[in-house]
């Protein structure tokens, strides 16, 4: 059955006439050849046949914020040309689109992305779609031919290794995309070449056991940067990304500027500006930094790789100052790891963000299936400390001393009344980023330990690193009470912020290999998806807690699941994990039950909305 069908279009309409049987104006489709089925994603319908050509129906999330992003970023482009900050730059001479944006989709697979890009954002002029497989571009041309000559007009055909298309064409693409199946590494030093100035640059990475520090040599070979292992592994994973493009920008005297980084399910997605300015060069080692980290507990530290100096009126350049810890953790005695040099600098733009909120928000689902999904990670994208890297993980910072974890609220409220800042992050439901130091937190844990009691606690090796931690009086009284600054979001506010996605979604095969559909995909619900789906997709929750390497989406492989209800979007429900669930792990992880409050109540898990679970929410 054709995808118009299946959606309820009668197939008079399909065949070029409307329903009293009269010639439409639109063009009839071209037939659908032997073997073939039809798949619509937004206003673009691509042909398909088995795993021939690679597509990933859970990816439908990032090109609906790619297009989003297209959007806001074309606006503020015709902007900034009207008022001068960038120079207007002629078109390819004799190319599509003279005078009008320039994209490149370096790997397009079946060109899904490139034709919604071209049905679904108008601003833009010649979309270059590449791909050096050449069943991949007989696809692309294919798939463009049957989606009408609106597509057929824009959108030029390259059969090409990508990276030979970007060095050719220097500074020539207002906008490239680049989505490999795993690491974009090799793709990032001919990309930097090839944006032009002010330009605008989305890379999405799926290597996530790499960048999370599970393969950490494989992350250094890819990067030049170590990764360190811990539960912040995802938001590093952002930040060396981000070092890595700005180190390949420096050295044709050019720097990025990010716009949103973000890491969703298996993969990072991050958009950044390239600009070319010798000057702001000499301030890229201050934008990055090592990382220490205690091997014994789960404080860290940053330690600049350059920093910038006042010096009689002008800014001088040193190198970073250091070193940024003792030789042994101040709390547990142990070592430290280290790793880096990561980008130290914030990973998003709060006005940009906004915008980007005002545009999904005008959309909705009818013009953006994921369009729930990704306003709760915009949201929390917004309310994270843009000068605050890192962050902890409050059910690993309490397990580390064998104690039972307060509510986040209580948590975060304890470090405002100490004189510090907090927020959550977009990249785990228990996340405190936070300007404290970690002196201070662990101050606020062992307060916390004291008002358990003694038999909240279990060490039994007074040597441990756990017993050296409690050892320590703290320093400063912590307030628990719940504070109005300390609030993720406000009561009224009911948007979700970590939504579950369907069964079975996450990563499939490369193309070209069999479909392997598994027996219990046959019969999986097409909705929401319920917790145990999340478990098993995740491949036993990926490694415990989020220091397991791509959310636990590399652990458990989806093959082609099918994915119906979330392309649909607003007809899959929306499930956002509750509280409860997340303190069931903890449950799960120590053996203790999570502390009741109010006389020993425990809130009904409908009223808990605040805290989902990390593993389960991923995929994990």
């Amino acid at each position: 059955m054709s995808e118009a069908a299946d959606k309820g279009v009668p197939s008079e309409a399909v065949a070029g006439t409307d329903a009293a049987g009269t010639a439409s104006s639109s063009p009839p489709k071209p037939k659908i050849p032997e073997g073939y089925t039809t798949l619509k994603e937004g206003k673009a319908i691509i042909l398909k046949k088995g795993n021939e050509v690679f597509y990933n129906e859970a990816q439908v999330t990032n090109r609906d914020l790619s297009i989003a992003a297209l959007h806001v970023y074309l606006s503020r482009r015709e902007k900034e040309l009207g008022s001068g900050p960038i120079k207007k730059k002629a078109g390819a001479k004799g190319g599509k689109g003279h005078g009008r944006p320039r994209l490149l989709e370096g790997l397009a697979a079946t060109g899904l992305r490139s034709i919604r890009y071209a049905l679904e954002v108008p601003e833009l002029g010649r979309i270059d779609a590449n791909d050096m497989d050449a069943n991949a571009a007989a696809a692309i041309r294919r798939n463009v031919e049957y989606n009408g000559p609106e597509a057929a007009a824009k959108i030029q055909v390259l059969h090409s290794d990508a990276r030979l298309t970007m060095l050719q064409t220097p500074k020539g693409y207002d906008v490239v995309d680049l989505d490999p199946y795993g690491t974009p590494a090799n793709l990032l030093d001919s990309a930097i070449q090839a944006v032009s100035d002010g330009g605008l640059l989305m890379v999405t990475a799926t290597d996530m056991a790499n960048l999370c520090g599970n393969n950490p040599t494989a992350c250094w070979a890819n990067y030049g940067i170590y990764p360190v292992h811990r539960p912040y592994c995802h938001e590093m994973a952002l930040r060396i990304v981000l070092a890595c493009l700005e180190t390949h920008a420096a050295r044709y005297k050019r720097h990025i500027v990010p716009l949103l980084s973000l890491s969703v399910d298996f993969y990072v997605r991050i958009f950044v500006r390239v600009y070319t300015a010798p000057n702001e060069v000499k301030e890229s080692p201050s934008r990055l930094a090592y990382l220490w980290q205690s091997s014994g507990c789960d404080s860290f530290w940053l330690q600049p790789v350059g920093q910038k100096r006042q010096h009689n009126g002008q800014g001088k350049f040193m190198p970073g100052s250091g070193p940024a810890v003792e030789p042994r953790c101040p709390d547990t005695g142990s070592g430290f790891i280290m790793g880096g040099p990561i980008w130290s600098a914030p990973i998003h733009d709060v006005d940009f963000i906004q915008e980007l909120l005002t545009e999904i928000q005008a959309g909705g689902t009818q013009k953006y299936a994921q369009a729930v999904k990704i306003r709760g990670y915009l949201l929390s994208a917004s309310q994270e400390l843009p000068d605050a890297p890192l962050y902890y993980n409050l059910h690993d910072i309490n397990k580390t001393v064998r104690c039972t974890a307060p509510k986040a609220d209580q948590f975060r409220s304890a470090i405002v009344h100490a004189g510090y800042r907090v927020s959550g992050s977009h990249a785990c439901p228990l996340a405190l980023k936070t300007d404290a130091p970690p002196s201070v937190v662990w101050d606020i844990v062992r307060c916390w330990v004291k008002r358990q009691g003694a038999s909240a606690i279990a060490i039994r090796d007074p040597e441990s690193y756990s017993a050296k931690l409690l050892a320590k009086e703290p320093a400063i009284e912590a307030n628990f009470m719940v504070v109005a600054q300390a609030m993720v979001r406000k009561k009224d506010d009911k948007t979700p912020r970590f939504v579950h996605n369907p069964a079975y979604w996450g990563p499939k095969a490369r193309h070209g290999r069999p479909d392997q559909t598994r027996p219990q995909e046959q019969q999986r619900p097409q909705g929401g998806g319920d917790a145990a789906a999340m478990n098993d997709v995740g491949g036993k929750r990926g490694g415990r807690g989020n220091k397991g390497g791509g959310r636990g989406g590399h652990g458990g492989d989806s093959g082609d699941g099918d994915a119906a209800a979330a392309l649909k979007g607003d007809e899959a429900p929306v499930v956002e994990m509750a509280e409860a669930e997340a303190e069931a792990v903890m449950v799960e992880e120590t053996g203790q039950e999570q502390p009741a409050e109010d006389g020993g109540q425990k809130r009904p898990a409908e009223e808990i909305v605040d805290e989902p679970d990390a593993k389960q929410q991923r995929g994990e």
